[in-house]
């Protein structure tokens, strides 16, 4: 029986036949996708951090799961290290928490580890319901712009050109923004972390290479625009892909680059679902040594199908919050998203992606007992 990483090898080199090679991409999708389960994972995710420049009083924030759903629920949070004041807060306009924590005079030194539980995420789309209620101010928030993800100008323009012909019908029109993002938009490796976010840049500049803050920020701007209520969700892999794939996961015990963020919609008949197109073109970019441009390709089209409407619980999610302010922080500079360690000092903030100055370290232990 062909497994999933042997199809891939196999189609990259071409040595399939066109029969083979359909079948092989059936058994493959069946395997692929993420049946309905009540099987927990637990996870015990530690994130620690270390600053090598001491300029007075040094302020730490760091991210922690937030997240209560019927994917994932965080279990307790322990911390140690040598702050002079250490607690969880809150950001006052999107109530996420992280841990803050304060050393005066002192070379920080800080770790936080969580217990929490995931599982994987599916939808039965053969299962629609009449109608799912939901808070009616949850639901505003998911159709507000924000700083960084507008709906007007040219992100309605570019949405309503991927639903023009398709019929008003959210699923439907959700699936077509999925598909002109996963046709038009690219990974580009070279962008720094996950991206920022930009949409607006990314659109009017026409460049719509970038990472998956990028990338799923688009898809979630689009869906926006056109009145459909969309979230990103901001997070980290905490283990490898039982898959296959190499990009869709992440080894436990060095997870630092293994940042993710995902998308959800909501859908009238279907509640919040699961939605990854920046893993889509993840896989099409780096899975396989050449770049693969076509969706359908027996590598992409699995991950394509499966990642509207369904993930893998070997992801924890931090947060949903856009255009965060840090409480305590110096000043009013936005931050895009909360996924990173986040610092400052006397001489101002800190770079969360250069690791000479701010180093931190993210691991993974999967407790089976």
């Amino acid at each position: 029986m062909m497994n999933r990483r042997t199809l891939i090898q196999a189609a990259s080199a071409g040595l399939l036949s066109p029969w083979a090679l359909a079948q092989a991409q059936a058994q493959a999708e069946r395997r692929f996708a993420p049946m309905p389960s009540s099987d927990w994972r637990t996870f015990e995710l530690t994130l620690g951090v270390q600053v090598a420049d001491v300029q007075g009083t040094t302020r730490v924030w760091l991210p922690l799961p937030d997240l209560d759903t019927e994917y994932q629920r965080t279990q307790e949070n322990s911390w140690s290290g040598n702050a002079s004041a250490a607690r969880i807060v809150a950001d006052p306009l999107r109530d996420t928490r992280m841990l803050y924590a304060e050393f005066d005079n002192a070379k920080p030194e800080l770790a936080v580890t969580t217990r929490v539980q995931t599982r994987n995420r599916f939808t039965d789309w053969s299962k629609p319901l009449a109608r799912v209620q939901e808070d009616p101010e949850t639901l505003k928030v998911a159709l507000a712009p924000t700083e960084f993800i507008p709906t007007d100008g040219l992100v309605k323009k570019t949405a309503l050109g991927a639903i023009e012909g398709v019929p008003n019908d959210d699923v439907a029109r959700t699936r077509a923004i999925y598909n002109w993002v996963v046709h038009n938009a690219f990974r580009e490796p070279k962008v720094r972390g996950c991206g920022t976010g930009d949409v607006r840049t990314m659109l009017e500049t026409g460049n719509l290479g970038g990472k998956c803050a990028d990338l799923n920020a688009v898809f979630v701007g689009m869906c926006r625009s056109v009145g459909i209520p969309a979230r990103d969700i901001y997070g980290v892999r905490v283990a490898p892909s039982a898959f296959g794939y190499r990009e869709l996961g992440a080894n436990p015990a060095g997870l630092k680059g293994a940042q993710h963020c995902r998308a959800e919609v909501f859908l009238k008949r279907y509640g919040w679902v699961a939605m990854d197109p920046a893993d889509v073109l993840k896989v099409m970019r780096q899975e396989t040594p050449d770049w693969i441009k076509d969706p359908a390709n027996p590598v992409a089209a699995p991950v394509m199908k499966s990642l509207f409407g369904s993930w893998e619980g070997n992801w924890v999610g931090y947060n949903r919050a856009h255009d965060l302010h840090l409480p305590g922080q110096r000043g009013n500079a936005t931050l895009p998203f909360l996924m990173y360690p986040q610092g400052e000092n006397a001489s101002g903030r800190f770079d969360e992606l250069a690791p000479d100055t701010f180093k931190y370290t993210i691991s993974s232990k999967e407790i089976t007992a």
